[in-house]
């Protein structure tokens, strides 16, 4: 076979035998292992644990301003690996249950599709990312503590964020002693700025925990966000655009 050179020649090498039949060979025995490789799932299948009719687990209770009945939230676990140091609890189903029947078809569809994820394996953290970024087109509501809920399926997340980080699926998110008593500073000094205004901001500022003049959080959707030193800062979750 002939091949076209339009290029300057600047160097050139020789091929010996010997190491074109040893880069043949190299490539048969990766093409064989590649043809005898053992199928690697990325998941496994996590089945209830036999003779076990009864699972631990946590009910959370979800009350909206939305309605006058509370939701109820239970996450039940499994424990892979017990009494050895790779022992793990892992969530293995969930149930949702109230007395408002109009969430009904959706809360049925949401909790079976939700357990046969947990039952897959693998990881399962995305859920709570996912759930929460569900918004409401008639609008979220605000939760005691001045954070504020996109939709009844973001506080579902939300519940289940929690959940993770409880049994360690999910890394808690907690601020430095420094950090911390840095925002409390700048919290006792919002408050004596705001020290003159009516009782009602006074009120709201019980509520909430925070002064009545935060804004919404963009991180965290809590309304602690301060401006002190010319720089917005979070009083709940200490993200600052000024680092």
């Amino acid at each position: 076979m002939s091949i076209r050179i339009d290029r300057k020649i600047v160097g050139y090498e020789v091929v010996r035998k010997e190491e074109e039949a040893a880069a043949r060979a190299e490539a048969q025995l990766a093409r064989e292992e590649r043809q005898s490789a053992k199928i690697i799932r990325m998941t496994e299948q996590v089945a209830r644990p036999e003779g076990m009719d009864a699972l631990e687990g946590s009910t959370y209770k979800i009350k909206t301003p939305l309605d006058d009945h509370a939701m109820y939230v239970t996450i039940n676990d499994i424990v892979l690996n017990p009494g050895t140091e790779h022992e793990q609890r892992r969530p293995f189903e969930i149930f949702i249950n109230s007395k408002n029947m109009d969430h009904f078809q959706w809360i049925v569809a949401l909790t079976r599709l939700m357990s046969a994820v947990f039952r897959k394996g693998g990881d399962v953290t995305f859920l709570a990312e996912e759930l929460q970024a569900v918004f409401d087109p008639k609008g979220g509501y605000w939760k005691p503590g001045g954070k504020f809920m996109p939709s009844i399926i973001a506080d579902i997340g939300a519940v289940i964020e929690h959940h993770l980080r409880k049994i360690g699926l999910m890394e808690k998110e907690e601020l430095s002693e420094q950090h911390q008593l840095m925002l409390e500073q700048k919290r006792a000094e919002a408050e004596a700025a705001n020290s003159g205004r009516v009782s009602q901001a006074r009120q709201s500022q019980t509520e909430t925990g925070y002064p009545e003049s935060a804004r919404l959080c963009g991180k965290c959707n809590t309304k602690a966000v301060v401006i002190m030193d010319s720089c917005a800062t979070c009083l709940s979750c200490g993200y600052s655009k000024c680092g």
